[in-house]
């Protein structure tokens, strides 16, 4: 009741609180750094998870996905969330912190809390579990964050039924501009925690944390755009991903449960204040400068794990969003393989959409030997094809097998790409 009562004194508040215009639009014309999931284990596929995707194409929030409020919390204060500072226009979401012209109370948690900077969160409506997340993100000028994060909402039973636990998963968090402040370093590079919240038997709460992952990088992050990932692999373990570069990965703290990170959570995009003096608060300057106080999310998209011969043809599958340049390729230049009437080849392709996949196997000579269609789902697959010859084939020089990616149906002329592999037979 308390909460409710506060969510319905900030939109009563929303409408007089501010005296400025918004912002003018940021425009970048920079390409994108790196974009979709990691090569996905053998045998699977990566496909969007639409749940927890968005182009924010649009000129509004999707209120199909997104809540524009964080449901149970209103901001740390002096900062308090406020749907007012959403918006979605120009290709993004923007997030714009504000100085409010006086003093705002709410009454929430049992107490009255003062608050005098707006802040800006985006919640999605669904929990999920497992799966790879990443979104394109530039950073607001200010000392408040640009966040990228997951938690979930309420307390689970813990392994001795009297003590609870609570889930939160950080893929980024960040400022946008340096200080003489403990945290100023949080304004570069990308900061990844998880945190496992524990409460014992005897009530007595403790922030359980996993060694924080870092990226450094000489930029600030409200420089530029970037792109921050994290794959939620099990219950036990994350991996993260900076713009282009090499992964780093995470144990989760599993002192209290062996496989702490098994329950689903809520994505959340927020814009608040951190804890003062750690990082100082932002200043009215910085607040009333349309070119520092907004965050623009250019994009987000999560993506699920499915078998790579699974159809997944419940999920929408949209071809006019590019998330790959579609491509077929072999992990090496050749391969050995003993001598057989099958061929087991590895391979790894990505396709916007349903493709088929060409297979041509040559002798040494350029002679056609065998030829055979894959149909490759929509996705980035990893797997281990079988070729079926009809004998088995004599030692001796190496066959070439010719690979193309291609519309469904279609022709040698219309391939999309293609990739070749040389096969060394042995006894």
């Amino acid at each position: 009741m308390i909460l409710k009562q506060a969510i319905l004194t900030l939109v009563l508040v929303n409408a007089s609180l501010f005296a400025q215009e918004l912002p003018k639009t940021y425009s970048s014309t920079d390409k994108e750094t790196r974009q979709g999931p990691p090569k996905p284990p053998m045998g699977k596929r990566w496909v969007l998870n639409p749940d927890f995707s968005d182009e924010f194409n649009g000129t509004e929030l999707d209120t199909t996905k997104w809540l524009d409020h964080h449901p149970t919390w209103i901001g740390r204060a002096p900062g308090l969330f406020m749907s007012s500072q959403v918006s979605v226009g120009d290709g993004f979401l923007k997030m714009e912190g504000k100085k409010l012209e006086k003093d705002t109370i709410v009454h929430a948690y049992g107490k009255d809390i003062t608050f005098n900077i707006a802040g800006a969160a985006v919640v999605s409506k669904k929990a999920t579990k497992f799966g790879y997340y990443e979104c394109r993100v530039k950073a607001a000028a200010t000392t408040m964050s640009t966040t990228f994060w997951f938690s979930s909402s309420n307390n689970f039973k813990g392994p001795k039924d009297c003590d609870r636990y609570g889930l939160e998963w950080d893929i980024h968090e960040s400022i946008g501009r340096e200080g003489d402040f403990n945290g100023s370093y949080f304004a570069s590079g990308m900061h990844s925690n998880a945190h496992f919240w524990y409460t014992d038997c005897n009530g007595k709460k403790y922030d359980h944390r996993a060694p924080q992952v870092k990226f450094e990088d000489a930029k600030l992050t409200s420089e530029d755009f970037n792109v921050y990932g994290g794959w939620w692999r099990d219950e036990s373990t994350a991996s993260y991903y900076y713009n282009n570069r090499p992964p780093k990965h995470q144990k989760f703290y599993d002192k209290v449960k062996k496989k702490p990170f098994d329950q689903p959570m809520y994505m959340r995009l927020v814009n608040e204040t951190y804890p003062f003096p750690w990082i100082e608060l932002p200043n009215a300057e910085e607040l009333s400068d349309p070119s520092k106080n907004t965050v623009y999310y250019d994009w987000v998209r999560a993506y699920r794990l499915v078998d790579v011969n699974d159809p997944n043809s419940e999920v929408e599958k949209d071809p006019t969003l590019k998330l790959y340049h579609e491509n077929v390729t072999f992990p090496s230049a050749t391969i050995e393989h003993k001598r057989s009437k099958s061929l087991e080849i590895p391979l790894s392709y990505q396709a916007n959409e349903d493709r088929e996949i060409a297979f041509i196997l040559f002798d040494n000579e350029g002679k056609k030997i065998k030829e055979a269609i894959l149909t490759a789902y929509a996705g980035y697959a990893n797997l281990e094809y079988t070729l079926q010859l009809d004998q088995k084939l004599p030692l001796g020089s190496p066959y070439k097998l010719s690979a193309h990616i291609r519309p469904l149906k279609g022709n040698k002329k219309n391939s999309l790409d293609e990739s070749t592999v040389y096969i060394h037979l042995t006894k």
